[in-house]
């Protein structure tokens, strides 16, 4: 990091090779990429850790592999807690349970993202958290904060969240309100009776889920899907609580915007790229941001790394976006999926499918595991579809 003065104070702008903006699971990946790669860093974010955030707190086997490349080691057990059970119910009725594939892992947030954050730190990055950014100059890589400094990269990542400062600076919005997502969740007590499953209620919502992850202090429970097919979300939560038993009066209830798989097909413009929830790089079906969130921030910053070491910035963000191929592909999969899942001429039948074979919830969860992609799941389900949306048209499923 080097100074110079400022023409407009008499401060020095501060300079770095990269700025990253945002501190959670993509800014964290990406600074200490950076950082691992001898780049001098800032890592920008308006709170200071640990800090809560709305999540269920699920590390599916797809994220366990993203913090393992991250890392180079798998995420310290202390971090968080192995469930390998899990039950299905769709508006109501049991879909069945299952045992004997790929478990997920439970943790919180305010742990996960202070674990990482502290870790980039650790290698090298310069901690700016607690510093709220009041200007963005996207042409410069600059950035003003609350606190007086000025800094300035020859790269800027944006990783800073679905209302991303970042993208707004770029694209004048931070995400299409036509396609956000919301979600809302609480953290109940543990539960008693079964503690150790992992529960998942598709049609909670309208075009997505309920969830009920148990850890061993509390459980959290939530609900969500597109933000402009439920109007009225906090109702939606609370008679999911009531049926699982919980009093929604004694609750906290927390919610934010999920941008659902409408990903930006060119993730950031000159050298500014975006990552993680910021990009949109957010699962339509399970709403799951955490492994794209890990690998789009370790990836950003291998991009940048490559262009800077050729002195060439410029070539940061088409390097990025060849390496997001795949997530882009993954996606586009999952939001095809998606209309065979929640739209009502379909549903019905997708809901017996899913009841009535334990291929596919098996399938479903390998996904999760990072065993099986989308495309894979699409296949199965569109050879088993037909007979089941038949004999939905023929007698109406219980889901309607």
């Amino acid at each position: 990091m080097t100074q110079s003065a400022a023409a407009s104070d008499a401060r020095p702008v501060e300079h770095y090779d990269i700025l990253v903006m945002g501190a959670g699971p993509a800014g964290a990946a990406a600074a200490l990429t950076a950082a691992r790669h001898g780049m001098s860093v800032a890592l920008i974010d308006r709170r200071r850790f640990p800090r809560d955030k709305l999540c269920g707190g699920g590390i599916t086997g797809r994220c366990a592999a993203a913090l393992e490349r991250l890392l180079g080691h798998p995420l310290p057990g202390h971090l968080a807690e192995e469930r390998g059970t899990f039950e299905f119910h769709a508006h109501g009725a049991s879909l069945g349970t299952v045992d004997g594939v790929p478990p997920i892992h439970l943790t919180t947030r305010r742990a996960f993202d202070t674990y990482l954050q502290s870790t980039a730190i650790a290698a090298g990055a310069d901690d700016r958290s607690g510093q709220k950014p009041t200007g963005i100059d996207p042409g410069k890589c600059r950035v003003t904060l609350d606190s007086g400094a000025t800094l300035e990269g020859r790269i800027l990542i944006g990783a800073d969240g679905v209302a991303s400062t970042t993208a707004r600076s770029l694209f004048g919005r931070a995400y299409d309100p036509h396609q956000v997502g919301f979600a809302m969740e609480v953290e109940a007590p543990p539960e008693q009776d079964t503690p150790d499953r992992v529960r998942i209620d598709f049609g909670a919502a309208e075009w997505g889920y309920g969830w009920h992850f148990p850890k061993s202090g509390s459980a959290t429970i939530g609900v969500g899907g597109l933000h402009g097919r439920n109007p009225e979300m906090r109702a939606a939560l609370e008679t999911y609580l009531r049926g699982l038993g919980v009093d929604p009066s004694m609750q906290k209830v927390k919610g934010a915007f999920l941008p659902f798989g409408a990903f930006r097909r060119i993730p950031g413009h000159g050298r500014v790229l975006l990552a993680g929830d910021a990009a949109g790089l957010v699962d339509p079906i399970t709403g799951e941001g955490l492994a794209h969130a890990i690998d789009s921030g370790r990836m950003a910053a291998e991009a940048a790394t490559e262009a800077l070491a050729e002195d060439r910035p410029e070539t940061a963000l088409p390097l990025y976006r060849k390496s997001l191929g795949p997530i882009h592909g993954a996606l586009r999969h999952a939001r095809a999926l998606r209309l065979v899942i929640y739209a009502p001429p379909l549903k019905a039948g997708f809901i017996r499918a899913f009841r009535d074979s334990r291929t596919l919830r098996h399938d479903y969860l390998r996904m999760l595991g990072g065993q099986r992609e989308y495309a894979d799941i699409m296949a199965a389900l569109l050879r088993r579809l037909p007979r089941h949306l038949s004999r939905s048209l023929l007698a109406p499923a219980r889901a309607h």
